[in-house]
């Protein structure tokens, strides 16, 4: 019951951390990060060796890319696993509890997203649309002519697709795997994000990349769209359109995951969600107004404590067989 008492305690405090200090990078959304963020070094890795695994014949190009992939993740988890062992053999449970909270913290992300949430909420009200526009750029959207309905919508889709990339899914890796797991996942995520395209430069050598992220968010990604229903059900939202639009809607965007929680808020909040000239999610019953940023802020805070009273007996039951570090 120790192990489990230890694996609680460091989620949480992850958790508190996370939501006392933010992140590390002040100036977000400039593009100024921390530099010893694990995303960080992941991204300059990936980098530096990608030119090495790269391959004119596709079959070679995708091997090489599952090369790379595979080193990457290992390079990124094994110091990480090797240093919270010899911190709990060595020092004892406190120091690697130490270690292990800061470590999980960098892999979630709640405080950031909540302040600049309610920045574009604040701009978009006040038509500070220039302002506003800083904080649509996550959703990988050119918002030069976006109106305030667009930039709200853009807003919350990032919101939907950060529940499962920065909470769920780590969360879940963490309560599996323990602390090591939840960084694999960043390595994963991090590598999709770096070579996981569809452009010729990529389309290869990132095949094994993008496809291992899919499989990775699979469950994470339909057990988000759960939640959000079932935090909407809980706090007043529409729940069964959220589930209707979920169910109907998921597949329209191009990523086969993020379709699911995107659908589900756009249920919940009775609006459309649209990336010009991509998709468009949901019913518009109700304007997207500003305040329903707000309202999807109460929606993830709602399926993000619905995933952490889930994670308690995964932790235990696995904590009961090993200790994973």
């Amino acid at each position: 019951m120790i192990a489990v008492a230890v694996a609680v305690s460091v989620l949480l405090l992850a958790m508190t951390l996370d939501l006392l200090i933010g992140d590390p990078s002040p100036n977000y959304p400039e593009k100024t990060t921390f530099k010893l963020h694990p995303a960080v070094l992941m991204g300059k890795l990936t980098k530096k060796l990608e030119p090495h695994f790269k391959d004119a014949k596709p079959k070679v190009a995708k091997l090489k890319g599952a090369l790379l992939a595979l080193t990457v993740i290992a390079a990124s988890t094994l110091p990480i696993f090797l240093g919270l062992w010899a911190a709990y053999v060595f020092f004892g449970v406190i120091i690697y509890a130490a270690f292990a909270i800061i470590l999980l913290k960098l892999t979630i992300c709640i405080k950031l997203e909540t302040d600049w949430a309610k920045a574009a909420t604040a701009a978009i009200a006040a038509n500070d649309l220039n302002e506003a526009k800083k904080y649509s750029h996550f959703s990988r959207r050119d918002s030069t002519n976006l109106t305030g309905s667009q930039i709200s919508s853009a807003v919350i889709e990032s919101m939907a697709e950060n529940l499962i990339d920065f909470k769920i899914s780590p969360i879940l890796a963490y309560s599996l795997f323990g602390v090591s797991g939840a960084i694999a996942f960043k390595a994963v995520n991090t590598l999709d994000g770096m070579v996981g395209f569809k452009d010729s430069e990529h389309i290869h050598t990132g095949w094994f990349s993008a496809n291992l992220d899919t499989v990775v968010n699979y469950v994470p990604a339909r057990l988000t769209a759960v939640l959000i229903v079932i935090a909407a059900a809980i706090i007043g939202e529409d729940y069964k359109t959220a589930w209707k639009i979920a169910r109907r809607d998921h597949a329209k965007t191009p990523s086969r995951n993020h379709g699911w929680p995107m659908a589900a808020m756009a249920g919940a909040l009775r609006v459309q969600l649209e990336k010009p000239g991509q998709y468009i999610l949901g019913d518009q019953i109700e304007p997207l107004t500003p305040d329903k940023i707000l309202k999807a802020l109460k929606l993830r805070n709602g399926a993000l404590l619905l995933c952490l009273l889930l994670s308690l007996p995964i932790i235990l039951f696995t904590r009961m067989y090993f200790f994973p570090y």
